[in-house]
């Protein structure tokens, strides 16, 4: 099975096992030993699958009637929440449907977004593309015997949940981390949060095994890597159910939207309780390693 990915990245070819920012796309990509091109790109040779990740920015640079030309079959992969192009322009809007509607299959990332595409559609062939972690990068990271402090999830934009997610970690502890993204706003380090420069992922995860607790209260619901990257790491982490990361990976800690008063509970109990935070951080271990471990990785094709 040849296959093919088509993102807005620009470079061409393969990414390498190694790949010191192994993100989720590279995983993909790496473990279907697929070829890579931008979203313009036609291809030199045939493939059987086409895979298009469609853009957040440029969803109207997709063509799946190009991509068609070079690839048997083509299939669309969520890129972001499920909900994201209805701010688009209508005329994007109706683009990016049309596109969803041209593909043989639809990818999602998770149930949830999987359910959506089915009853927007009516599409015959909608599935779930699991995230996934390629280790061979990150093998020689050694988690901290001591861990200490918390890791929350994603800066104070609505986008992310920080502002929630951060409540919940000062409840515990004033030892609390983040990643600095994209959406940082100005400010946050004034609440004496130990804020991350931008790291590749390798280097995320270095930082990452160092934490005792990971939240991440982010409504906004896609791939689910930092539950994921939490529970190879055996690190507890709290969440939303909307991510089968989170809910496959972390059972005992996953709320209902919004439900933060459960989450302040469970967040409490990880700290006091050391049998229940022990039993949730082997759970997170075992669970990984039965659905997302690399061996577990069952392509659609």
């Amino acid at each position: 099975m040849k296959v093919a990915f088509f993102t807005e990245m620009s470079f061409n070819g393969k990414i390498p096992r190694q790949h010191t920012n192994m993100r989720t796309e590279f995983a993909w990509m790496v473990a279907l030993d697929a070829d890579h091109y931008h979203l313009t790109q036609t291809p030199d040779r045939d493939y059987d699958l086409g895979i298009v990740i469609n853009s957040k920015k440029h969803s109207e640079l997709v063509d799946i009637a190009r991509v068609k030309t070079k690839c048997k079959a083509v299939a669309v992969m969520q890129e972001g929440p499920f909900w994201l192009f209805q701010d688009y322009p209508l005329d994007k809007q109706i683009h990016y449907f049309n596109n969803l509607m041209a593909a043989d299959i639809i990818l999602a990332h998770n149930e949830q977004d999987s359910k959506y595409y089915k009853g927007l559609t009516n599409h015959p062939d909608v599935r779930v593309l699991r995230s996934l972690m390629i280790e061979d990068p990150i093998r020689d990271i050694t988690p901290a015997e001591q861990r200490t402090g918390v890791m929350i999830g994603g800066n104070f934009v609505s986008w992310y949940g920080g502002f929630d997610s951060f409540m919940l970690a000062k409840s515990i502890t004033d030892e609390i981390y983040s990643p600095k993204m994209g959406r940082a706003i100005d400010g946050e380090e004034q609440l004496g949060i130990k804020q991350l420069p931008y790291l590749e992922w390798s280097g995320w995860i270095s930082e990452l095994s160092k934490r005792r607790i990971g939240v991440h209260m982010m409504r906004t619901h896609a791939a689910g890597t930092f539950a994921m990257n939490c529970a190879y790491l055996s690190i507890p982490c709290l969440g939303y159910e909307g991510l089968d990361t989170q809910r496959i990976l972390h059972p005992e800690l996953t709320v209902q939207d919004g439900d933060l008063e459960k989450a302040r509970e469970l967040i409490t109990r990880l700290d006091l309780d050391t049998e229940f935070y022990q039993h949730c951080s082997n759970q997170a271990q075992e669970l990984y390693q039965t659905h997302y471990h690399e061996s577990k990785f069952n392509p659609f094709i």
